[in-house]
């Protein structure tokens, strides 16, 4: 079994994730590509202690392709999760500082 760590990589921080962040309480995050949704709602309520998750949207990101010179190849395919907590839920401390 996989531990929180394991299935939450990293935040995705942009413009828009940020925007929904502050205004619709939905965090993005780069998430392990074998992970399901009721295993990430659970990661992320132990590690953010205090959060309560409403719902978890996943997307699977197709590699670009990049080319140097005459090699043409592709960036690696991740999976990311749009995270909505519930109104009485705490925020996420990270995200807050960038707000």
């Amino acid at each position: 079994m996989k531990t929180a760590q394991d299935i939450v990589l990293a935040p995705v921080v942009t413009e828009k994730s940020m925007l929904a962040a502050r205004d619709l309480k939905k965090f993005t995050f780069k998430v392990a590509k074998d992970a399901g949704k009721v295993e990430i709602a659970k990661a992320i309520e132990e590690l953010f202690s205090g959060t309560k998750v409403k719902k978890v949207n996943t997307i699977h990101v197709r590699g670009q392709q990049r080319r140097m010179g005459l090699h043409t190849g592709y960036t690696p395919s991740w999976k990311k999760a749009v995270v909505t907590l519930t109104e009485d839920s705490k925020t996420i401390e990270f995200f807050e500082g960038m707000l």
